[in-house]
């Protein structure tokens, strides 16, 4: 089981990229228009910059839902490794039977 402060504090990242994506996606818009002038570019630049940064995307890690693991954890069904071992061990996963030959 992962430290209850860590699943807390990528809770929190989680709540401020939710927050600032509209304001982050029509900044980096303005950023990469070519034709807009150098300047106004450059503003968009400083503000985005002014924002904070665990409101970026990329500092949300991905963990599991049941025991808060940091890695081996599958994107689709949000679950570690050993989580999913476990869960489908017990017949609580549909179409998750263990394998034997």
């Amino acid at each position: 089981m992962a430290k209850v402060s860590a699943v807390q504090k990528n809770d929190k990242k989680r709540a401020l990229v939710e927050k600032y994506a509209s304001k982050r996606a029509a900044l980096k818009v303005i950023i990469k228009n070519r034709n807009l002038p150098i300047e106004e570019r450059f503003k968009a630049q400083l503000k985005l910059s002014e924002l904070p940064r665990n409101s970026s995307k990329i500092r949300v890690r991905n963990r599991c839902e049941v025991s808060g693991r940091p890695r081996g954890v599958y994107r689709k069904l949000k679950l570690s490794r050993i989580a999913l071992r476990d869960l489908g061990n017990l017949g609580r996963i549909p179409g998750i039977v263990k394998s034997s030959w």
